[in-house]
């Protein structure tokens, strides 16, 4: 899908019914806004369904006031008018009001986005805007001022959270980046004490060198077909499932003994079409096209494992948790979690940005599944459903473990428990 060709009405209907979706915010809250360069602001209307909007339901909001819909504007309205007004250079905006933030608005706190290298990039440090009446121009006076400090995001005191970037698309990667980093610092704080980056770390992935030689490619096969098909599938399921967000997650697939297919830099996983992977053959990368930036790591495992024929990249926030705290994510919870998961490896923060080889060297076909300090996890697989199997059992898996801390002291499997597993489904030592 070309989201630049959308009406404004269509771009603002697609992303609410995500944001209502994927439960970030209520039938009665929240509101998305974008303004066009003639002036015209497109705002969801007032009192109307989350759930049920349709096309019809969005209110244009002209440069002299006047109105043109069969509904009345959202009543926060004025706090959109009034941050476009002070940031020329904001196009669209998002408000709404997931668990997560609203927490931090609760306790009159703003999440850490050091918590993760991605995080900092997408929405760099929040601001925080005082209490004020919904939908009054208080409100909008407070929360335009902290917009004028030069912050894109920002915790609405007591109410939920506020984005804004250039385009509507980017403020919602803005808003769906930091709930996730809230949720992640949540979660992190149930296990253990969560660690944040440094200057020198948060600078690491753009020291890494990206260059590549480019791959001038025959038509492809109907195997290549196939496969691009397939890992777009399990790609856009992976965001379903919330494996995923809209600007966290690789995924690539074995094409034979010398390429392999990845996902693409900066592109919405939600939407991920089969044409958008990229292919990559002999270490060149397919003309025209940017892979993941974690397109070499899968390459090395790739090379060190011929068995291997699937590797991603997640950030699960549940799984993720134990990469950001020291907590040990203990597998020997119920029989298919250390079946399929086995025992994590764990890497320090930055090793895959310094040594393309050291997930290599990590992950096997015997120890499928890797923490990685403050980067979420990567599981390997023979296949694309093999691996995402495995992911969804390891996100599993941390979430049953962060939820007995609720209910006692956890009691994992026993040694002679263990054994038999290893004897029943591993008499080789073979995974």
């Amino acid at each position: 899908m070309t989201l630049s060709f959308l009406h404004p009405r269509d771009e603002i209907l697609a992303l609410m019914q995500r944001i209502y979706g994927y439960r970030m915010t209520t039938t009665s809250g929240g509101n998305l806004s974008l303004k066009e360069d003639n002036g015209d602001v497109w705002i969801t209307p007032s009192r109307v369904d989350k759930g049920g909007l349709t096309r019809a339901d969005i209110v244009r909001v002209r440069p002299d006031g006047s109105l043109d819909g069969v509904r009345a504007p959202s009543s926060e309205l004025p706090f959109h008018l009034e941050i476009y007004r002070r940031r020329p250079d904001i196009r669209g905006i998002v408000h709404a009001h997931p668990v997560a933030l609203v927490a931090f608005s609760l306790a009159r706190k703003v999440p850490d986005t050091r918590v993760f290298h991605q995080a900092w990039n997408v929405c760099g440090r929040a601001g925080f805007a005082p209490y004020e009446l919904p939908g009054s121009q208080a409100l909008g006076r407070s929360v335009a001022g902290i917009f004028a400090q030069g912050f894109n995001s920002v915790i609405l005191e007591n109410h939920g959270v506020v984005t804004a970037a250039g385009d509507l698309q980017e403020a919602f990667r803005r808003f769906e980046t930091l709930e996730f980093a809230g949720k992640t610092i949540i979660k992190g704080r149930l296990i253990g004490q969560v660690r944040y980056l440094d200057a020198q770390q948060l600078a690491m992935p753009g020291l890494r060198s990206w260059e590549f030689e480019a791959l001038d490619r025959d038509t492809p096969s109907s195997l290549e077909r196939e496969l691009r098909h397939r890992l777009s599938e399990f790609v856009r399921r992976a965001y379903r499932q919330r494996l995923f967000i809209s600007t966290e997650g690789s995924y690539s697939v074995r094409l034979d003994a010398s390429s392999f297919l990845i996902t693409p830099y900066r592109a919405d996983r939600a939407t991920l079409a089969p044409a958008d992977l990229v292919l990559v053959e002999n270490g060149l990368v397919e003309r025209g096209r940017k892979p993941s930036r974690a397109f070499r790591s899968h390459q090395a495992v790739y090379e060190r494992h011929p068995s291997i024929g699937a590797v991603i990249n997640a950030y699960p926030v549940n799984a993720t948790a134990f990469s950001v705290t020291g907590a040990p994510l203990d597998t020997r919870t119920i029989p298919e979690s250390y079946i399929v998961v086995r025992e994590p490896a764990r890497l320090p923060y930055g090793a895959h940005f310094t040594d393309d080889y050291a997930i290599a060297e990590a992950v096997s076909p015997q120890r499928p599944t890797a923490i990685l300090e403050n980067d979420g996890v990567l599981v390997v697989g023979a296949d694309a459903l093999e691996a995402f199997d495995r992911l969804e059992v390891l996100e599993s898996t941390a979430e049953a473990i962060i939820n007995c801390r609720a209910v006692g002291e956890m009691a994992p499997m026993g040694d002679q428990v263990i054994r038999d597993l290893e004897a029943a489904f591993f008499p080789t030592g073979a995974a």
